[in-house]
């Protein structure tokens, strides 16, 4: 189905007859606020090629399309799974042809819809080591700087590991994984190029790399957590280097996806210098941080 009829079809469907799984919501907004909350509906929308937003207004999850099956990436809330799936059919795209699910973080908020997507779909969910753990889990260690504010999230099973640099493959779908631990020590960055009538972008789902951390948990503390700092600055400095063309992340305020993609859309949405950008940022959050556990101590 050519890409214009995927999104008069959604439109359509959105916009009229409700789907069962918005009938006690909101109707999907075409137009997502900065700040949005985590679970208000958002409708789908087309990025390039064969890359779509499936995500609700404050949670990004990223469909990748091919005619062997489609990668996912990210589930959002456990409440935000049945908006994901609602979307993928909106777009003429059936959630059982999902194979692949991937994850950003090994958060509620990144990871709760998850176990529903891999029921309802049958794909098969890869993650790094640490993150599958904590998938299986449904939640993370004292390893996860959030550990002790961190809300847990139905677990997954099964989960698949996978290697720094690893390519996960799916017909003509090339995505590699980047271990960027920081955030989260499972944390990963999504890479894959997309490709429509000879154009291609570099795409870059770059992982939350902000310093947030519970009461107890101190970056600057070698001695509990040795290297974990160091990781982290290595993690900012690969994701401001990667060939980025288009830039997106798990909250879409952290890239300010909101003012590049949609109806609303008011800056260009490929931005070469993005990436680079993006870790000047985490690197003044990272700064700020280590400087205000010095002053804590």
């Amino acid at each position: 189905m050519p890409i214009a009829t995927r999104l008069a079809l959604a439109t359509a469907l959105l916009c009229g007859a409700a789907a069962p799984a918005f009938a006690a919501d909101p109707q999907p907004a075409a137009t997502c606020p900065e700040g949005a909350d985590w679970n208000m509906p958002a409708a789908p929308l087309h990025i390039h090629a064969d890359t779509w937003y499936v995500g609700t207004c404050g949670l990004s999850a990223i469909l990748i399309t091919s005619p062997q099956g489609h990668v996912l990436i990210d589930g959002a809330t456990e409440k935000a799974g049945a908006m994901i799936e609602a979307n993928i059919r909106a777009l003429g795209f059936r959630v059982e042809d999902v194979r692949i699910i991937l994850n950003s973080h090994e958060h509620f908020d990144h990871a709760g819809g998850i176990a529903q997507l891999q029921r309802d779909s049958g794909a098969t969910v890869l993650a790094m080591p640490a993150a599958a753990t904590a998938l299986e889990h449904g939640k993370g260690d004292r390893g996860d700087p959030q550990f002790l504010s961190i809300d847990a999230f139905p677990a997954i099973q099964n989960v698949k590991r996978l290697r720094d640099g690893e390519v996960v493959t799916l017909g003509p779908i090339r995505l590699t994984a980047h271990a960027t631990p920081g955030h989260t020590p499972g944390a990963t960055t999504w890479t894959w190029d997309s490709c429509q009538d000879g154009r291609c972008h570099h795409m870059v789902y770059a992982d939350s790399l902000s310093a947030y951390t519970d009461d107890v948990y101190r970056y600057s503390d070698e001695a509990a957590h040795p290297g974990v700092l160091a990781r982290f600055r290595q993690a900012i400095a690969a994701v401001a280097a990667l060939p980025c063309d288009i830039l997106l992340t798990p909250h879409p305020d952290a890239s300010a996806m909101w003012k590049r993609l949609g109806p609303a859309a008011t800056q260009p949405l490929v931005d070469e210098a993005a990436c680079r950008r993006y870790g000047e940022a985490v690197t003044a959050r990272l700064d700020k941080r280590l400087a205000q556990e010095k002053v804590a101590r």
